[in-house]
């Protein structure tokens, strides 16, 4: 014959004890979701107008003296109609233009695209090194490490959308930097 074992009396000083690290626990997760989220957040920080998504805006650190550097993204557009990046303007720089860079027979040539950079609509323009990017030129301060600075994108459809440069090491690399999958 089975024997059951008479009741426990209920102690409230140990159902306090456990509720009490329930919530404690429950409190911490709760935290640490809230702290994840907010991280993920100051790493990717992008920028959304109309149908396009402009991902990560970042350029490399410069070496004191330095006049010029360079920017680039990742600009998704999502719509149906294609958009064109006319061209950029930042407060850091006395001037700004959109550049090309390629090599050719071991040669390597950049050059301005006084025309813009086109954005296919459903396509992303990958701005990156050794390729298409921005050109800041006379740097009114050295750009460094940790630094966000503001530019000003233009766009044929979309207008003018402020964003910030976050200035990244020197050798920095543009896989490093993007957030988002991108379609070439």
């Amino acid at each position: 014959m089975l024997r059951s074992r008479p009741a426990r009396p209920i102690r409230p000083r140990r159902i306090l004890a456990r509720l009490y690290r329930e919530e404690v626990l429950a409190a911490t997760l709760f935290a640490l979701c809230l702290l994840l989220l907010s991280a993920q957040r100051l790493l990717a920080h992008e920028y959304k107008v109309g149908d396009l998504l402009i991902d990560h805006p970042w350029a490399r650190a410069t070496p004191l003296g330095a006049d010029v550097a360079a920017g680039y993204m990742v600009i998704q557009n999502a719509g149906a109609a294609p958009d064109r990046l006319v061209s950029a303007s930042a407060p850091f720089a006395t001037r700004v233009e959109l550049h090309e860079m390629t090599v050719t027979n071991g040669v390597m040539r950049m050059q301005p695209l006084k025309e813009g950079l086109p954005i296919p609509p459903g396509d992303a323009l990958v701005l990156k090194p050794a390729s298409f990017h921005l050109m800041f030129f006379g740097l009114k301060q050295p750009l460094k490490e940790g630094m966000m600075v503001d530019a000003t994108l233009t766009f044929a459809k979309a207008g003018k959308v402020p964003v910030q440069f976050q200035v990244e090491s020197v050798g920095a690399t543009a896989g490093d930097k993007m957030h988002h999958p991108v379609t070439h």
